[in-house]
């Protein structure tokens, strides 16, 4: 069971992450024209030396960007989260895009491995979205796959907490499309959308996914119980790991 926590920006707290056991510890580049920022180097060097994998996600789609920080940072992953189904021309030409950077990634920096978001809609709503087969469009140029919530209201898109990107929304995907993804997949399905140390053990038995993601209930808190973005509890890391690998090994995982 892969244990998977973003937002880490810090060599400090990618050092907490790993030691309550996080198996792959994620990053955030927010911007394009701010790609290069040593502390974030520093992290990812830090997930290195204890034996974790890195992640990076870029926030932006310009190749030339991408490419040089991946060329800087050298992470283990690279993760693209783009919910996908908003684009003006169309799901399936935007898809072809995507591809086509994901191919790039694959030609130009081989050991890097590509994580890339399949947008789920929450339980109950919109039932006609192409998840499934976005995963097959995606599979061939994908090393994992993570479920994370597309938000919508009355079946309609709405505006997600990262325009253009899905994730961070803290609140839980359908599990009975996400169960069907990784029970499709050929590459490993890794869940998330609103898993917090509470409810990742009953997603770990509903979705039998080959890891689990959290990022914004695993978050700390301000003192009016907001999440606070890149700063982690480590009290709720530390039960969201044990209560997904609890989780696991009841279920033969």
């Amino acid at each position: 069971m892969i244990i998977q926590i973003y937002e880490i920006q810090t060599p400090r707290e990618a050092e907490a992450m790993a030691a309550l056991g996080v198996d792959h510890i994620g990053s955030v580049l927010t911007a394009a024209d701010d790609w290069k920022q040593p502390q974030l180097w520093q992290t990812i060097q830090e997930v290195a030396a204890a034996g974790a994998k890195s992640s990076l996600i870029p926030l932006f789609d310009d190749m030339d960007a991408i490419s040089a920080a991946l060329d800087y940072y050298q992470p283990d992953m690279i993760h693209f989260c783009h919910t996908v189904l908003d684009a003006p021309e169309g799901w399936e030409p935007w898809c072809g895009r995507l591809m086509s950077m994901q191919a790039t990634v694959k030609q130009r920096f081989p050991q890097i491995a590509v994580i890339r978001s399949i947008p789920v809609p929450p339980p109950g709503m919109g039932g006609d979205l192409p998840v499934l087969e976005l995963a097959r469009h995606f599979e061939p140029l994908s090393d994992f796959f993570l479920t994370d919530t597309l938000l919508l209201e009355n079946n309609a898109l709405q505006h997600q907490p990262e325009n253009g990107y899905v994730g961070i929304t803290g609140s839980i995907c359908d599990w009975d499309t996400a169960a069907r993804l990784a029970a499709q997949s050929a590459i490993p399905v890794i869940a998330a959308g609103g898993l917090s140390p509470d409810n990742v053990g009953d997603a770990v038995k509903a979705i039998a996914p080959a890891g689990v993601d959290s990022c914004t209930l695993t978050n700390a808190r301000d003192a009016s119980g907001r999440p606070i973005r890149f700063s982690k509890d480590p009290e709720k890391v530390a039960r969201f790991v044990a209560k997904a690998r609890k989780a696991a090994a009841q279920s033969g995982m």
